[in-house]
C-alpha cells in the first residue's frame, strides 16, 4: 500500500508541552497504580493482587494518534473475528501533554477516562504517568506474544525495566539527516551539527529533551546516566552553538520541509519523517545515527487506571506481537517495530505484489530506517529521565537555549 499523505500523522505535532504539563504538581499514587519508586517486586504483587479480580468483557476502548494504524483496521477487525471482543477505536491524542492535561484531573479524581489502551511515548509525560500511579501494571502473563516475539532491545528499556507498565507499539530515532545537494561528505558525528561551514544552515529541535540528548552526546555523556553538571555542560555547548550563528532556527515538524528546500542542509530528524518524505515526495534526503549516539524514542500501550475492560486490553495489546499483525502495521505507519519477524512476511507480501504496492512494500522491508541494526541499536539511547524532583531545574536549564 502506498504511504503517500503520511506526513500528516504520528510526529506532526511538538510532543512536548513543556511549562503548562511541567508545572503540575504529583499527587499520591491511586489504589490501582504503582508508584514509580517502588520496586519491581512490589509492582508485580500490586499487577497481581489487580488481576486477579478482572473478568472478560466484550469490548475494548483503544485511544490513539491520528493516522497512526493500518487505514483499513485490518489487524482490529481480525482481532474481533478471533476472540469476539469489539474493538472502539479513537485517534484522540494530538500531542502527548495536551493528552495527560485532559485525561490527569479524570484519573486524579478517581473516575474512569473510558479508555482501555492509550499510547503515550516514553518522556515526560509518560514518568509522570508511572509516578503519579496513573497507569495499570500490566499482567505479564497475558504477554504470552510480545515476550515470545519483541526484540531484546524491546524487552530492556531504561525508562520502563520489566515491561511492567508498558509495551511497545512503535519506535522511531532521532539522528542527523541532511540534503546531499548542499553536504556532500556524509556526517558521522553530532559533531557534524557544530561545524562552522554550515553556519546559518544547521537546524535544531525545539524540544527540550531533543536537544539535552544532542547536548549530552556531543560531551559524550549517555543522557540516562547524565548528571545535573553534565547537563550545565551540555547546555553550554548548545548555547555555543547557537550564539556562534550556526543555528538557522529550533524546528518542531516543519524542520523537514526546510531541509527539503534547503533553508537548512543538516539537521536532527526523525527516522521515520525522513523515509516518509523520500518515500511520498521523491526527495533523496539522507539519515544517520551519529557514531557518538541517537536517541531512540518509543510510543507504547499503557492501561490507564480505572479502565472498564483491562482483560480484553490486555488481549489486544498482546495480539499486535503477532508478526502478521505487526507486519501490517508496520506496512501502513512505517516506523520501526519492536517485532524484527514482521520483516520477513513484508519481504514476503513484497515479492508477491506488483506495481506500486510492490515497490512500497520494498522499500520498507528493506529500508535501514525501519530496521536498525545491532551495531544501531547498542548506540542509541532513552532520554533523559525526568521526575518530580529534577524537572524544574531540568527545564530551567535546556529551555533557555531555544528561548527567543
Amino acid at each position: 500500500m502506498t504511504k503517500n499523505g503520511r506526513m500528516l500523522s504520528r510526529r506532526n505535532a511538538l510532543r512536548l508541552g513543556g511549562a503548562s504539563a511541567a508545572a503540575m504538581g504529583l499527587a499520591a499514587c491511586g489504589v490501582q497504580g504503582a508508584a514509580k519508586q517502588q520496586s519491581t517486586a512490589q509492582a508485580e504483587s500490586a499487577a497481581d493482587k489487580f488481576w486477579k479480580a478482572q473478568k472478560q468483557t466484550g469490548q475494548v476502548n483503544f485511544a490513539n494518534w491520528a493516522l497512526y494504524i493500518d487505514p483499513s483496521h485490518t489487524t482490529l477487525k481480525d482481532f474481533t473475528a478471533a476472540t469476539g471482543i469489539k474493538v472502539n477505536y479513537s485517534e484522540v491524542i494530538q500531542d502527548d501533554s495536551s493528552y495527560f492535561a485532559k485525561i490527569n484531573p479524570v484519573l486524579s479524581s478517581g473516575q474512569s477516562t473510558g479508555a482501555d489502551i492509550m499510547v503515550i511515548t516514553d518522556g515526560l509525560q509518560f514518568d509522570e504517568l508511572v509516578e503519579l500511579g496513573e497507569v495499570i501494571p500490566l499482567d505479564q502473563s497475558m504477554l504470552t506474544n510480545f515476550h515470545k516475539n519483541a526484540g531484546t532491545p524491546y524487552q530492556h528499556r531504561s525508562f520502563d525495566p520489566g515491561n511492567i507498565y508498558s509495551v511497545p507499539w512503535a519506535s522511531g530515532v532521532t539522528g542527523i539527516a541532511w540534503n546531499p545537494k548542499y553536504v556532500t561528505q556524509p556526517p558521522t558525528s553530532i559533531a557534524d551539527l557544530w561545524n562552522p561551514k554550515y553556519a546559518g544552515h544547521v537546524g535544531m529541535m525545539s524540544d527540550p529533551q531533543e536537544i539535552a540528548n544532542f547536548g549530552l552526546f556531543k560531551i559524550g555523556v549517555d543522557p540516562v546516566t547524565s548528571t545535573e553538571s553534565d547537563w550545565h555542560t551540555a547546555a553550554s555547548q548548545l548555547m555555543q552553538q547557537r550564539n556562534s550563528g550556526i543555528v538557522r532556527q529550533y524546528y518542531d515538524q516543519s524542520y523537514i520541509n526546510a531541509l527539503s528546500k534547503g533553508d537548512t542542509w543538516i539537521t536532527m530528524a526523525w527516522s521515520g519523517d525522513i523515509f516518509q518524505q523520500n518515500l511520498s515526495s521523491g526527495t533523496n534526503l539522507q539519515f544517520v545515527i551519529p557514531k557518538e549516539g541517537g536517541t531512540i524514542w518509543t510510543d507504547n500501550m499503557m492501561i490507564p487506571k480505572y479502565a472498564p475492560n483491562p482483560v480484553a486490553a490486555m488481549k489486544l495489546i498482546d495480539w499486535f506481537y503477532k508478526p502478521e499483525m505487526a507486519a501490517l502495521l508496520t506496512e501502513a505507519i512505517n516506523y520501526i517495530t519492536p517485532v524484527p519477524a514482521a520483516q520477513g512476511i513484508i519481504s514476503a507480501a513484497a515479492a508477491k505484489a506488483s506495481g506500486s504496492d510492490k515497490a512500497t512494500l520494498g522499500a520498507v522491508a528493506s529500508s535501514p530506517l525501519v530496521w536498525l541494526s545491532a551495531d544501531e541499536y547498542s548506540r542509541v539511547k532513552n532520554y533523559v529521565p525526568i521526575t518530580s524532583k529534577n524537572r524544574a531545574s531540568f527545564y530551567s536549564i535546556f529551555q533557555p537555549v531555544t528561548a527567543g
